[in-house]
């Protein structure tokens, strides 16, 4: 008999082979000889009593042994000569699992990319992180890899429903990624690693007979006569690339895209977002109140560093954390050199002294209404924008953010001293209270202080604020049919991603780019 079942261990006992055993055995009423084999399939940390426990899930082998289980492999098939072209626009996860999808279904992928391969743009990081200026289309939004790949790598979703979650992990694994995120409760890949697992994605697209064109700007569209058929797009460089259908995933920073798209004509529509900070603290500080440790002790051996979820309402808007980064990284994410813009990553260990996570307040499409008149359905960009440059401003230059502790953010006063930061680029004083627009601000100190009472410590005297967090997602949504996911003016052309509004991490745009190649060629086969 083969089954599954869940236990509930102690830490240390959860480590030990024999205890699992003895705990399977005791759950199914047999003896532990009976047992020939077992095997993880998920396993996640109860911390919410002493000692902390951890929740595994088995796979057991009654009497019988457990058949292998040999790593997910990929094996694309080669595009046949005179398959259909599919233009993806991005490199994303969105874009990137669009193209193995279109290799499986016997379409060729043309993924188009404004930034630089992977390893390229790894150098173009130093010039913001040390020297203050952004590479324009080369930095920790764009290139090869989209925006995830030097900020974190965090694989955990909540979109279950979207669609098949572990072959996303198991693509993931196949090109080399650790073989534990197929188990684990929070799967995580990390900044470090992520770059090889893209450039063997990109391997196999090449290899297949897909096309990867680096430091390829989509700056127009190409139409049939009558306009109501996307038939490919133009590029900065004065190449066209014309296809069978186009999948735009092109981020949630590419506004030159939505510019372009708006000054075509093609239809859009305004979203809720989110803005706010980064908020950071000693990684001990949040052991310490999520493993309910004495002040001063060392977090046990065996348990990662901890993290926390937090979110409340206050007058109709959401004041949520976001993107938490355990043992992690602040980041400079602007795309333009008048901008400051942050962001957090960790990397693979998780082993940084900081804990941080977005902080942040959604701002409803009325909340932009004052930018309206000037920009229409761009609002939300414009919104953005000026909270930016007002960010550079306060920050005083050179990617410098402006912050402040939590308890002067309460008081309404300037920080007379700043605790250490891992924000690279340095931090100045400032009283964000002044920067923020004053609907996000107040709902932030009314959240700080809720939040508080959840997660000791969190807006105690070693809490730090770094502004602004602006690019949680996209204030625009690129509108799609429901069925066949294509623009309902513009035949053939299939928004995709956290840029288009539909996804909202690197597992669920690369989900919605496995559906839209999915969607072209079902257009295709009409």
């Amino acid at each position: 008999m083969i089954t599954e079942l869940d236990i509930h261990l102690p830490l240390q006992k959860a480590l030990r082979e024999d205890a699992r055993r003895k705990a399977a055995a005791q759950k199914l009423g047999i003896s532990p000889y009976r047992i020939c084999g077992m095997r993880l399939l998920k396993e996640s940390i109860d911390a919410r009593r002493r000692p902390i426990c951890k929740q595994l899930r088995l796979l057991v082998g009654v009497d019988e042994a457990l058949p292998e289980a040999p790593l997910p492999q990929r094996e694309y098939p080669a595009a046949p000569p005179g398959a259909p072209r599919i233009i993806i626009v991005g490199s994303g996860p969105g874009g990137l699992f669009a193209a193995l999808r279109c290799l499986e279904l016997g379409l060729r992928p043309i993924v188009l990319e404004r930034g630089k391969d992977v390893s390229a743009r790894r150098f173009d990081l130093q010039p913001i992180n040390c020297k203050g200026y952004v590479v324009e289309d080369s930095n920790y939004c764009f290139g090869e890899g989209g925006a995830g790949t030097f900020s974190d790598g965090k694989l955990f979703t909540r979109a279950t429903k979207r669609g098949p979650v572990m072959e996303v992990y198991e693509t993931f694994v196949a090109h080399g990624a650790a073989p534990e995120i197929l188990t684990d409760a929070h799967p995580h890949i990390g900044s470090n690693k992520l770059p090889n697992i893209i450039k063997a994605m990109r391997g196999s697209i090449l290899a297949a007979g897909g096309e990867v064109h680096f430091r390829t700007r989509v700056n127009g569209l190409l139409r049939s006569a009558d306009g109501k058929r996307l038939l490919g797009v133009h590029t900065a460089d004065g190449q066209e690339f014309s296809g069978d259908a186009v999948i735009l995933a092109t981020g949630h920073s590419a506004r030159d895209v939505y510019r372009m798209l708006h000054d075509e004509g093609v239809l859009l529509e305004r979203k809720p977002f989110a803005v706010g900070v980064r908020i950071e603290h000693p990684q001990s500080l949040i052991d310490t109140a999520q493993y309910h440790l004495r002040p001063g002790q060392a977090r046990p051996e065996g348990l990662p560093a901890a993290r926390y979820t937090l979110a409340t309402k206050i007058r109709e808007r959401g004041v949520h954390s976001f993107c938490m980064c355990p043992g992690g990284h602040i980041v400079p994410a602007a795309t333009e050199n008048d901008e400051v813009v942050v962001n957090g990553m960790s990397l693979s260990r998780r082993n940084s002294p900081f804990a941080n996570s977005g902080f942040v307040v959604t701002v409803e499409p009325e909340d932009t209404d004052a930018y309206l008149a000037e920009h229409g359905v761009l609002s939300g960009i414009a919104y953005q924008k000026a909270l930016e440059v007002a960010t550079s401003r306060a920050g005083g230059g050179m990617q410098k953010a402006p912050a402040q502790r939590v308890a002067d953010f309460l008081a309404g006063r300037l920080s007379a001293t700043l605790p250490r930061t891992s924000y690279h680029p340095g931090i100045s004083s400032w009283d964000l209270n002044t920067l923020l627009p004053e609907s996000v601000s107040t709902r932030m100190r009314e959240g700080l202080q809720f939040f508080h009472r959840k997660l000791r410590g969190f807006a105690g005297e070693e809490a730090l604020l770094i502004g602004c967090e602006t690019r949680t997602s996209s204030p625009v949504r690129i509108p799609r049919e429901a069925d066949s996911l294509q623009h309902p003016q513009l035949a053939g052309l299939f928004p995709c991603g956290e840029g288009a509004g539909y996804a909202g991490g690197i597992v669920s745009a690369a989900l919605d780019g496995r559906r839209c190649a999915e969607a072209a060629a079902a257009m295709l086969r009409k």
